[in-house]
């Protein structure tokens, strides 16, 4: 999920210092109202918009940068990612690792607690992390973020082994002792990820199934706390948490989320006060780009078209998906469509998020444009493909968003590939959010806009997804590439980048995947809204040293 620059390990902080015209006396805005507190102090309130609902809040469950941002706002790990892009103490004061790298000893705070008045102990993080792993809860990134990394995960998941054989230990209350598989040089930013929260043992397995449906079915031990939320809320609120052990610290005393999928719907709610950002659509950045409240942000999430490989007999053709990836104009879709900053994907690895170890160059610079637009080449690919299938015309079932920015992408796509591809037809299917992660994990689709954030800034979070059957994929040497980078050249950096380097080649030698193009945000942001880190994976967004200025 999620992505500023800092060369490999980059984040902005979002920061505006300029004012916003006044709104006139007789039309109060909800900003002036803010700023109207007692002994002439402003509230600490933030209004904002959230592009979609809530899925799920349960960090075991969690699969989308909607629940990690909430997650993160409410919730806390080992460590949080703070101002400068490094991980800063949360629950744990600080860790210490063996020679060999596989041991990770961690010393937890005795002062940190659940808003139930419970102690967050080294206990409530062993059975987190044997909840994510354990194949009955049935996660998707528990085995995915913990498979290679935590000792046995893998196993686990895959019911070769018990689950208090997995490498994680309590040391009494306060200190937690991990086992690695292999050393893992990003292992503290994985204990910043969502994935790792801690979670109360007692108070799960009391709510049963109906946990972390609700905001009543919830106990938080982060710098705030969820409210009048549940799965189906187009609206709700999170406030200060007074029992968040550096309470201190935290200034914003509330933040209140309102859905809004219409672009002009929310620039109007902007305007007039009620909400302190906006992201701009494409039809208003050229409209907005000189005002002093303009903030361009480019990020590190990638887009790129997934082919449902196992059912769609004619998707496992090589030469059709090469030619489906081939076969849209990528930096008209950047510079026209969405005019954000987003840059044209040519790759799976985004760049400016990797360097070489040696020469710094970047990582998207030494393996080139691995596919680019190009209608000739993709015609040839088709005929060949198509000639290959015993076929003239091939019908595809597009899954995409709903969102009005969602529709307009996903249309001009299909007209694309329509246009370009002789004999090509493209249903388009356009759902929300909840309904489309149902489509997907059902393969009820052909083709779809996948999107993939960092988990963690190396380039393995990008490589890694493909490993294992990703939509039919499967392709023996990129799987002992990757593997043998997060093995057996765990530290060694310059043969683990060339290795990865060469894996990327062959993703795309296989046409895996059609890539689309790298996010980058155009938004408006009130002056209002000081010390809000943008990070780069997990949640979009922390909060916890934000306040109204």
């Amino acid at each position: 999920m999620k992505m500023r620059k800092y060369i490999l390990f980059a984040l902005t902080v979002l920061i505006v210092s300029s004012m916003l015209a006044a709104c006139s006396s007789s039309d109060e805005s909800a900003d002036q109202k803010d700023a109207s507190a007692k002994d002439g102090e402003k509230k600490q309130v933030f209004n904002l918009i959230s592009n979609d609902t809530i899925p799920t809040m349960d960090s075991s469950m969690a699969t989308d940068g909607y629940a990690f941002q909430f997650l993160g706002t409410t919730m806390e790990g080992l460590y949080r990612l703070g101002e400068d892009g490094k991980p800063v103490e949360g629950i744990a004061k600080k860790h210490s690792v063996s020679e060999d790298g596989l041991t990770w000893t961690f010393e937890l705070r005795e002062d940190a607690t659940w808003t139930n008045g419970d102690p967050v102990t080294a206990h409530d993080f062993v059975y987190a992390w044997r909840r994510a792993v354990d194949p009955e809860t049935g996660s998707e990134y528990g085995p995915y973020m913990m498979g290679s990394v935590i000792k046995n995960a893998a196993k686990i998941s895959n019911g070769e082994a018990e689950l208090d054989e997995l490498g994680v230990k309590a040391e009494g209350d306060y200190q937690l002792v991990v086992e690695l598989e292999n050393p893992t040089p990003y292992f503290e930013y994985l204990t910043t990820f969502g994935t790792f929260y801690p979670l109360n043992e007692k108070f799960v397995e009391e709510q049963g199934d109906k946990y972390a449906t609700s905001a009543d079915t919830m106990i938080f031990n982060g710098p705030f706390v969820m409210k009048d939320w549940a799965s189906t809320s187009s609206s709700w609120e999170v406030e200060k948490n007074p029992d968040y052990w550096d309470a201190d610290a935290v200034q914003l005393e509330k933040m209140t989320f309102d859905v809004i999928k219409d672009p002009q719907t929310a620039l109007d709610l902007y305007q007039k006060g009620e909400v302190d950002r906006v992201d701009l659509s494409s039809d208003f950045v050229d409209q907005y780009a000189t005002d002093e409240n303009f903030v361009n942000t480019p990020e590190f999430g990638m887009r790129y078209f997934k082919f449902n490989m196992k059912t769609n007999e004619h998707l496992k053709n090589k030469n059709i998906r090469a030619a489906i990836g081939r076969a849209f104009d990528k930096q008209s879709l950047v510079d026209e469509i969405l005019n954000d900053g987003s840059l044209a994907a040519t790759g799976i690895v985004p760049q400016e998020f990797a360097k070489h170890p040696e020469t710094g160059e970047d990582f998207r610079e030494v393996n080139g444009d691995l596919m680019a637009y190009d209608v000739e080449e993709a015609k040839k690919y088709w005929e060949k493909g198509l000639k290959e299938e015993g076929i003239d015309s091939l019908e595809l079932v597009f899954l995409a968003g709903d969102s009005e920015e969602g529709k307009t992408l996903s249309e001009y796509l299909a007209n694309q590939l329509e246009s370009n591809l002789e004999g090509l037809s493209v249903e388009l299917k356009q759902v929300p959010m909840k309904q489309r992660i149902q489509a997907d994990n059902n393969l009820e689709y052909d083709l779809q806009l996948s999107s993939w954030g960092p988990d963690y800034l190396d380039p393995n979070t990008f490589l890694n997804i493909f490993l294992e059957d990703t939509g039919g994929y499967y392709n023996e040497e990129f799987n002992k590439l990757v593997e043998k980078a997060k093995t057996e050249l765990a530290l060694k950096p310059v043969e683990r980048f060339n290795t990865f380097l060469e894996a990327e080649k062959i993703l795309f030698d296989d046409a895996a995947i059609g890539p689309v193009y790298q996010t980058g945000r155009a938004q408006l942001i009130s002056p209002k809204m000081a010390d809000v880190i943008a990070v780069p994976f997990g949640p979009e967004y922390e909060y916890k040293w934000a306040h109204v200025e």
